[in-house]
Order: C-alpha cells, then structure tokens, then sequence
C-alpha cells in the first residue's frame, strides 16, 4: 500500500502588489476601527483588511451586541473612563438611533451598552470613509514577507487572488495575532495548560413580550434563578452548557440578546478556534446548543413563548486565542490591584471575566475609587519585529489579564494608541517610540489617560 502523502510542494510564484501604504491594520473590529481612524485622523495613508464583509469584529460576526468596559467605577461613581476615537463611534449610533442607554449588571459594578448590529456596520463604514481609511473587505491575511527585522510585506489572500501589500507599520487586530505569528513573533495560546477561556455561540431573540419578559427577567441574574428552578421541577429535560447565563434586552425590549453557551472540544477543553477542525466543530455545537436552550426560554420563561431567534451570529464567539510576548504582559493582579503605568496608553474598566467549564469567575479590583487600571504602552509593542504593532485581545497578556482587557472598552484604548504611534512613527522601530510623546498626541485627540 503506498504510503499517504503528508505534505505537498507549492511552486514559488511573482505577487503582484496591491498597494503601498503608510499603514495596514488587519482586523475590523474594535481595536482596528480605533487604529486605523486614528491613524487616518493624522495623516497616515490607511488600509484596513477585514475578512468579513463588515466591520465590527466580535461585536457584529460573533454577536457580542455590546460595548463593554467602557464604563468603570472612580471615586465609586460610574463613569465613562474610555475616550477618544470611541466617542465618535458612539455618537454616529446614537445619531441614527442604534445605541441603547447604558445597562448595570453585578450589582452596579459594570455597565455595558447594547447597539443595534446591522446600525453598527453602517456606522463602522461611514467612520472609516469619513477619516480617509480605504478598505479592503473578504480578504485574509495568509503570510508576511521579511526583510531582516522588518516586515516588507504582506500577503493577503482574496477573491482577486494572492497579493502583497507594503506600508511602513503594519497593526495585527486580528485577535488571533496572525500576522504577528507570520512574523515569527513568540506567543502563548490559552491558559499554559491546553485550555483557556471558552467561547460561545451568540444568538438574539425577538417577538419578546416585553411586558411580561422584564417582569420576569429584567435583573441581571435572573434567567439562571428560571434555569434552576427548571432543573429542580423537570429533572433531565434541559441540559444548560455553563451557569451565569445572560440575557438582556436590547434597544426595544421585544428583542433580547442571550450569551449562554459554551463551546468545549471532545477533550472537555475550550474550543481552539486556531485549530480549524476544532473551529468547525464549534461552530456546530453552538447552534446546537442554542437550540436547546431556546426550547428552554419559549417553554419556561415567560415572554418568550411566542418569541422567535432572529439571527445566530455569523461566528462562534471567540474570547482567547494567541497572545504575543510583548516589552510587558498585563497581569491578573493588574487588573485586581488597579496597576498603574508611567506609559499608560489610557484604561481598563473592566474586571477579570474567566469563562471556565461550567460558569465564569469573575475578579473585580479591591479598590472601589478605583476600579479600573492603567494599560501599558508595553504591552502592544512586540520583542522583535520594527514595524508591527499588536493590540485588541491578541496584545501581550497574561491568561488572567486577557480576560479583562480584552473587551471592547480596552480594545479601543489600545487600537487608538497603535494608530497614533504608527501614524507618528514613520519608519522608526516601534520598540524606539517615544511613550511621553504618544500619550501627548492621545490626550491631543481626546484619550483619557487618568479622570
């Protein structure tokens, strides 16, 4: 019997360029709407590669339908302690009526804002044209090209075929640093122990009667009081993926949002959305489980009998994959002890969110006149590599410290900063920007670096 062939032998080929640029982002989402505004905003001639055809990364393809972490406690009062390129996201949602009032969850210590999904892509292409970003939809990063510690190029892979793309900075908001981990980047996946934190499946419900619904469920907590009681009276009949489910309402109360599964491998361990096996199993099991819990709400819950699902999200939920090593890590104990940095690129508000088997761990700082930390320019600057930025959830991180600052609200703190520092940085190395002169040009384009 002949031997399987394991590997195969790809000829090498001309690219034709696509273009050349001062700036390439690749990644759409929060971190990378931030980045290249902020780098249009001051004059940097800007692509955005984005493999959907929208923008919005796991707040539209995966679902997530909230800003979260913009809001933190200081001086025990609730703020709005993100600022800067946000704000102008924010006010286009609320300007075509897609922005929800904010939303307290965890007995007053989080806040979050829900969005109407399909206004956020609308708005996501207005705020990228009007800033000059030009961009480039469906397309996927496949590789880099180097030239010692430089990127020279990178290789993207579209319906146009296989193409090379210059730019003297390149910012991966992938969330998988990709492009960093073509670039040889050293990075970590996970907890260190084959597992990190799950991702789940979101879905949205409509046809809610809302009257009855917030009655019921209107609380933070109160779907899991409703799964328990169902466990208790029909033993068997539900099985529930995790504990802390959420469901909330979204911008009219007849439509509501529910984060409620939990995406496991046939080891029991989070799903590695790296891995495309394991990603495309996942993504079956999500709609399973919705499906399950949905007989779950149109049978227990009241205000959900006659309701309907009125999208699954395009992308399992994606929470933890590669994080690089960078000058520093964010630390769990950073986000508990309210860490502060002299080269603070602005904050996280919000607390450590582990999605264990089973439920999610949450860890809050001890100090409620401050319940945010201090994001280190650090931590978005890779070891090696001269021109590549890294920031959203793939920044440098320890497992504990990802699972806070890997909301939106830090997401967008970091993706200004990167847009900024590779709109200023020319063709100096990352690593040799001045920190005092970038926080002097965000505190410039409305950051807040400390309320």
């Amino acid at each position: 019997m002949t031997p399987l062939q394991t590997t195969l032998l790809e000829p090498a080929r001309q690219l034709p360029m696509l273009g050349e640029y001062d700036v390439v982002v690749i990644g759409g989402g929060p971190a990378g709407l931030a980045a290249a505004a902020s780098a249009a905003r001051r004059g940097a001639h800007t692509l955005l590669v984005e493999a959907y055809g929208f923008l919005g990364g796991m707040g539209t393809a995966g679902g997530v339908t909230n800003f979260a972490g913009l809001y933190g406690r200081h001086q025990g009062e609730m703020r709005q302690l993100v600022r800067g390129a946000v704000d102008e996201l924010l006010a286009r949602l609320e300007a075509m009526g897609g922005l929800n009032q904010p939303q307290d969850g965890m007995q007053g210590r989080i806040r979050v804002r829900s969005y109407d999904t399909s206004v956020y892509k609308c708005v996501a292409d207005q705020w990228m044209l009007a800033a000059g970003v030009k961009l480039l939809f469906h397309a996927q990063a496949a590789s880099v090209l180097m030239q010692g510690e430089r990127i020279a190029a990178l290789v993207v892979e579209s319906k146009s075929g296989r193409q090379a793309i210059r730019a003297n900075v390149f910012i991966d908001c992938s969330g998988d640093a990709d492009v960093a981990a073509f670039a040889g980047v050293p990075y970590a996946v996970g907890d260190g122990q084959g597992s990190g934190l799950f991702p789940s499946t979101m879905f949205r419900v409509g046809q809610v009667d809302e009257v009855l619904a917030l009655a019921a469920v209107g609380e933070f907590k109160a779907i899991n009081d409703y799964m328990e009681r169902a466990r208790q009276e029909h033993p068997g009949r539900y099985r529930f993926p995790r504990e802390g489910a959420i469901l909330r309402p979204q911008i009219h109360p007849s439509e509501w949002r529910a984060n409620v599964t939990q995406i496991a491998n046939a080891e029991g361990r989070a799903m590695n959305a790296v891995d495309a096996a394991e990603l495309s199993a996942g993504e079956v099991e999500g709609r399973r489980q919705i499906a399950e819990y949905f007989r779950f709400l149109r049978e227990q819950v009241p205000g959900f009998a006659a309701s309907r699902i009125v999208e699954i999200a395009p992308q399992v939920g994606i929470r933890e994959t590669r994080r690089i090593e960078g000058l520093y890590a964010l630390t769990g104990d950073d986000i508990l002890n309210s860490a502060r940095f002299e080269d603070s690129i602005g904050i996280n508000a919000w607390p450590m969110e582990l999605h264990r088997a089973g439920g999610i761990s949450w860890g809050f700082p001890s100090d409620d006149n401050r319940a945010y930390n201090d994001l280190p320019w650090r931590m978005i600057v890779p070891q090696k590599v001269e021109n590549l930025l890294v920031a959203g959830r793939c920044a440098s991180m320890t497992h504990e410290g990802q699972s806070a600052a890997r909301a939106s609200g830090g997401c967008f703190v970091m993706g200004q900063a990167a847009g900024t520092a590779a709109a200023l940085a020319g063709s100096t190395p990352v690593q040799q920007i001045d920190p005092a002169r970038l926080q002097q040009a965000l505190l410039q384009d409305g950051s807040l670096l400390q309320p």
